[in-house]
């Protein structure tokens, strides 16, 4: 047997120092009171490097879901509150990165 690619796509990591981030940051500070804590996880969005490098944008990551959602298990929940408070969230992230410009 021999090892073969399944994708090619490159890693990203939102860079926390970004206006993206920054105002995304704010936004869910103003949405769920406290601001939030970047973590590096793990994940397959093979495209948005190939945005960055192509279209010369960053990208930010906003999740809204808990580590005990238990994502893709067969268990898997997605809490109301946090599912609303997203949908709440998205309208400040473009505000805030609006006035950031």
């Amino acid at each position: 047997m021999h090892a073969f690619e399944h994708h090619g796509g490159e890693p990203y990591m939102t860079p926390i120092d970004s206006k993206a981030y920054k105002a995304a940051a704010k936004a869910m500070e103003i949405t769920f009171g406290k601001l939030p804590i970047p973590v590096r996880g793990g994940g397959s969005i093979p495209i948005c490097a190939l945005f960055e490098k192509e279209l010369g944008i960053k990208i930010v990551f906003m999740g809204f879901g808990l580590d005990s959602d238990n994502l893709h298990s067969p268990n898997e929940k997605f809490n109301l509150d946090n599912f609303y408070k997203g949908i709440e969230t998205i309208p400040y992230f473009h505000k805030c990165f609006a006035e950031m410009s």
